[in-house]
C-alpha cells in the first residue's frame, strides 16, 4: 500500500441504523497530502462515513487501513490510530472550564505523555499555527465562534496525525467567522496535510480539493476534480446540486 503514498483506504463501508441504509458501499483511496472534500444533499451519509473511518460509530460491512493496518475491528489498539487521525466537528467540543492553551494540552499531557514544558511549547506551536497565540490564556466564552473551531484545529494538529477529518466544520458559524477557518484549512491543504472534509462551502472545495466526491442516496454517485467538475457535461447531478444549493444561498 506505501509504494503508492496512500494513507488511508476505505472499503465497501456499508452502514444502516434501523430500516435506514445510509451507507451502501463507499469505497476509496487518499494518497498522502491530498484533500478529499465530500458534497451531497444533507442526510446521505457523510457524516456517518467519516465517524465511521475513526470507528465512533461501527460500520455493518467494509474495512479501513492506515498505511498497512487495519482500523476495522483494531479493538483496544482503536485510540492508538485515533491519535494518527484528527478529528475536527461541527461543534467544537472544548472544555468550559479549560483555556484555549490547557484544551490543546490536555491529550498532549494524557495521551502522549509529554511533560508540561513540552506540551505548552506544543500547544502554542499549534495555536500560533491557526493564529491564535495571543488568545492562549482565554476560555471558550470568551471566544468567538470561528476562534473556538480554531482552537479545535490545533487540539488535533497537535497529535501529529497523519489524516485529519473535518466535519462540516463551518456549518455552525456566520460568513465572517466562516472565513477566517476556511483560510486556516486552506494553509493546512498547501501545506501538504492530508484531510477529508465533508462541507457545503463550494468555493473552499473547488480550490483546495485534489478530488470532490458528490454523494447521494448512500453512495458516491460522480466524483472528480475541480477542473473536472467545471468543465465536464457528465457531472450533471453534482451541477445540479451545486446549482440548487447555490440559488439556495441566494448566490
Amino acid at each position: 500500500m506505501n509504494s503508492n503514498n496512500i494513507v488511508l483506504r476505505v472499503e465497501d463501508i456499508h452502514k444502516s441504523f434501523g430500516d435506514k441504509e445510509v451507507l451502501r458501499g463507499i469505497s476509496f483511496d487518499v494518497v498522502k497530502g491530498e484533500t478529499k472534500v465530500f458534497i451531497g444533499p444533507s442526510g446521505t451519509g457523510k457524516s456517518t462515513l467519516l465517524r465511521c473511518i475513526n470507528q465512533l460509530t461501527i460500520p455493518d460491512r467494509g474495512r479501513v487501513w492506515l498505511d498497512d493496518e487495519e482500523i476495522t475491528n483494531s479493538g483496544t489498539r482503536i485510540n492508538y490510530f485515533r491519535q494518527k487521525i484528527g478529528m475536527v466537528f461541527q461543534n467544537y467540543y472544548l472544555f468550559d472550564h479549560l483555556t484555549a492553551l490547557k484544551n490543546v494540552e490536555l491529550a498532549l499531557l494524557k495521551v502522549r505523555g509529554m511533560n508540561k514544558e513540552e506540551a505548552r511549547e506544543k500547544a502554542l506551536t499549534e495555536l500560533r499555527q491557526v493564529g491564535l497565540e495571543d488568545w492562549a490564556d482565554h476560555y471558550p466564552a470568551e471566544l468567538s465562534g470561528g476562534q473556538a473551531q480554531r482552537v479545535s484545529i490545533a487540539r488535533a494538529l497537535a497529535m501529529d496525525p497523519e489524516v485529519i477529518l473535518f466535519d462540516e466544520p463551518t456549518s455552525a458559524l456566520d460568513p465572517e467567522l466562516t472565513r477566517e477557518v476556511l483560510e486556516v484549512m486552506k494553509r493546512l491543504a498547501q501545506q501538504g496535510m492530508t484531510m477529508l472534509v465533508v462541507t457545503h462551502e463550494m468555493g473552499f472545495a473547488c480550490s483546495v480539493a485534489t478530488e470532490i466526491l458528490f454523494m447521494e442516496n448512500g453512495v458516491v454517485a460522480e466524483r472528480g476534480t475541480p477542473d473536472l467538475l467545471t468543465h465536464d457535461p457528465q457531472f450533471t447531478r453534482m451541477k445540479n446540486f451545486i446549482g440548487q444549493f447555490n440559488s439556495y444561498r441566494g448566490g
